[in-house]
């Protein structure tokens, strides 16, 4: 007898078709039958070990986070509700460039540093890894979701050429060529970076388009945070659509938005270069989050000559007076590449972690907000905290535009990412929130999308760029990555104000058919595994 029988769900099946009212048999880890409309049609229903009653709850495929930040919480949470709890089975990490491997002992230490505000110092993690494979296989050993893994242009750049502004050798692009191509075989899905990160944002198109043409040579595909998502984004959108052209290599838009005041109501012209782009054959998707502010570091803002050399280096500019007014000066009057080309308006930059909690009463203020609370210049503050917390600040940054979140959202190529951070005393609510926000705030309140339209975004589209063949439809055959949830309670709980509230509506959540989540309380499954690249 089989092990489970979902009685008479809703499915909502990940294609986009209508849904249907059925009984889904699952066992040894995958959906062994379907039966739709077994009560209505009289016929002999399926039995199993155990049945749970789907009565007015959607099934669905598991959620893919497509851009997540989870590279360490994976390792020191086991319980890791902030995406269980979103009905998320699948995360894509390694992303906008910065992650821990392929890394040495010095690239280590150094990447570390430069992204404690994403993921934490890491003091409670045993870095007993220094390859792709070695780190996927540690991620093997058990965790609370499955995991895809984004070689990080930055870390292999780091660890080929370092941190310095400048031209690798040819040398040394046979050396990042080759660290991509052992990171593919060894499982990895594709590569990403961060191009308003160092140091891979050091590197000039005719590099990337290098190692973008060793990612496509395994079947993978490349992710960039591309230059600019303020002044020039349609540029930098053209910038890599033209650059993965060239390396014929499938593209996928990291956090697709239009920001700042200069890209108010001006998502309909990212939309149609992508659909011109599709329709000359381009092969490419995009994600975003279901939020208007964005969230990264403080450091990231400084201009990338400030960032050069790495974080020790950023140290001691900061601490050099001449040094920092020049800083000041490319941040607050010309504009600075790490903010995006745009003046930094301290009004929108919000403190939303410090590594040190001594440093707390920032947290939950905007820059503007303190400095005039200690009758100091923004810039002031925003140069103790570096130094202070030594550059781990992360930020809100409040420069978002719901039309252009509502229009991307509905493209064709769009899939869910939450881009969350869960580092920090307040941070961004997308991190616990994403999926049950599109689903309840976006499906159900505001019906921009339809429930069937908005889960094929969060789910198929997702695996088909990630070429799951068994993943992210409900199939017979199919892995059983499920979620149910209620449609009419379905919501994120987490707010600005209350940022790790758990959802509301998702009472269960099956990997592998495997309950994570059941009856709304997290199990003490650890279901997770690394999902490495299908043999093309």
């Amino acid at each position: 007898m089989e092990e489970l029988v979902i009685r008479d769900a809703d499915v909502v099946d990940g294609s986009g078709a209508d849904s249907y009212r059925a009984d889904v048999v699952v066992d040894g880890g995958r959906i062994v039958s379907i039966v739709k409309e077994a009560a209505a049609a009289g016929c002999q229903r399926p039995r199993a070990r155990r049945e749970l009653d789907a009565e007015g709850l959607v099934l669905a495929p598991g959620f893919i986070d497509m851009h997540a930040h989870s590279d360490l919480a994976l390792l020191r949470d086991p319980d890791h509700s902030a995406k269980a709890a979103q009905g998320v089975t699948l995360e894509v990490i390694g992303q906008d460039g910065l992650s821990y491997a392929p890394v040495d002992d010095r690239t280590l230490g150094e990447v570390r540093r430069a992204i404690a505000g994403w993921n934490g110092p890491g003091d409670d993690v045993d870095f007993d890894w220094r390859s792709v494979g070695e780190y996927l296989d540690r991620l093997d050993r058990g965790i609370a979701v499955n995991a895809a893994y984004l070689i990080p242009q930055g870390t292999v750049r780091a660890l080929a050429v370092g941190w310095d502004d400048r031209e690798a050798t040819e040398a040394e692009l046979e050396h990042m060529r080759r660290l991509v191509a052992e990171g593919m075989e060894q499982g990895a899905v594709g590569m990403s970076s961060g191009l308003t990160y160092t140091p891979g944002m050091y590197a000039k198109d005719a590099e990337l388009t290098e190692l973008c043409r060793v990612v496509a040579s395994y079947g993978g595909y490349y992710c960039p945070h591309h230059r600019s998502y303020g002044a020039g984004a349609l540029q930098a959108y053209e910038e890599m659509v033209e650059l993965t052209r060239e390396a014929d290599c499938p593209l996928h838009l990291a956090h697709a938005t239009m920001n700042f005041g200069v890209n108010k109501g001006r998502a309909p012209e990212l939309l149609t270069l992508l659909d011109d782009a599709l329709a000359a054959g381009a092969d490419i998707t995009l994600d975003t989050y279901p939020y208007t502010p964005g969230c990264t570091t403080l450091v990231a803002l400084l201009p990338s000559w400030a960032n050069e050399g790495g974080p020790e280096r950023v140290l001691e500019r900061l601490a050099d007076d001449d040094t920092a007014e020049r800083i000041r000066h490319h941040l607050e009057e010309t504009g600075s590449d790490g903010c995006h080309g745009v003046p930094v308006e301290w009004e929108t930059i919000e403190i939303s972690g410090t590594g040190d909690p001594a440093l707390a009463e920032y947290v939950g203020r905007t820059v503007l907000e303190s400095a005039r609370l200690r009758g100091e210049s923004p810039w002031t503050v925003a140069r103790r905290l570096l130094l202070t917390d030594r550059l781990a600040p992360t930020i809100l940054q409040h420069v978002g535009h719901e039309e252009n979140v509502r229009a991307i959202m509905r493209h064709r190529v769009h899939t869910g990412g939450s881009d969350g951070i869960l580092q920090g005393a307040k941070p961004h609510p997308r991190a616990y929130g994403t999926f049950p926000h599109y689903l309840g705030h976006y499906v159900r309140e505001l019906g921009v999308l339809s429930l069937e339209e908005c889960v094929a975004h969060l789910t198929s589209r997702a695996a088909a760029r990630l070429r799951l063949p068994d993943r992210g439809l409900v199939r017979e055959g199919y892995r059983a990555d499920l979620v149910l949830f209620d449609p009419a309670t379905v919501g994120a709980g987490s707010t600005y104000e209350n940022p790790r509230e758990l959802p509301t509506g998702i009472p269960h959540v099956l990997i592998d058919g495997r309950f994570v989540m059941e009856d709304g309380r997290r199990t003490d499954v650890l279901a997770g595994r690394s999902v490495r690249r299908a043999p093309r």
